[in-house]
């Protein structure tokens, strides 16, 4: 399963070349930096198949990404990003700091002066670093956003994230997966 998600993300950030040669759009590609806010927790079953009784915390992100138009109005929005998560209980609290690929798909309309934005996607992640507990390394799952970018490039947009995979790496029951939302600021330039 590892080498076929690898072997997509390859596909897909190889296939860039080919969306800009195809581009229907007036627009061009664009870089972005963001940073922001994280509200993250870790939902799943404890060893017992009971649901984790975590409470949130407080996080941060911080990277960049490109902006590349494939159509009118649509562009395919691969980013790179240092983005921390965790979650706490009151025996615990886990710490996780992650370097994540979003591979993202955005629908960028004219509103007012500036553009709505609305995306999702997959992203991969792998842990640098983490504690409180035995964490595999290895992160999937998928992105949904929302926002605003104005005229001169500045933007904010809401985001949150589901992961799919058990992140927990015990040979027990226990399943753990990053969820979360977040508060994006940055400039596309």
């Amino acid at each position: 399963m590892k080498t076929k998600l690898i072997s997509f993300v390859l596909i897909l950030i190889l296939s860039a070349p080919l969306a800009i040669a195809q581009s229907t759009d007036k627009g061009k590609t664009s870089f972005a930096i963001l940073g922001g806010v994280n509200f993250q927790n870790l939902n799943g079953k404890d060893d017992g198949g009971n649901k984790l009784e975590n409470d949130m915390i407080l996080g941060f992100h911080a990277g960049v990404n490109i902006q590349i138009p494939v159509a009118p109005e649509f562009y395919f929005q691969p980013g790179l990003l240092f983005t921390t998560k965790g979650a706490k209980n009151s025996t615990s609290t886990y710490k996780l700091s992650y370097i994540e690929l979003p591979l993202n798909f955005v629908y960028k309309g004219l509103l007012g002066n500036g553009y709505v934005m609305v995306g999702f996607g997959p992203y991969v992640g792998y842990a640098i670093a983490t504690k409180g507990g035995d964490f595999k390394t290895f992160d999937a799952g998928g992105n949904i956003f929302a926002g605003y970018e104005m005229a001169g490039g500045i933007f904010c947009q809401l985001n949150t994230q589901f992961g799919m995979l058990n992140i927990k790496d015990s040979s027990d029951k226990s399943s753990f997966k990053n969820t979360g939302f977040g508060l994006s600021i940055g400039y596309r330039f």
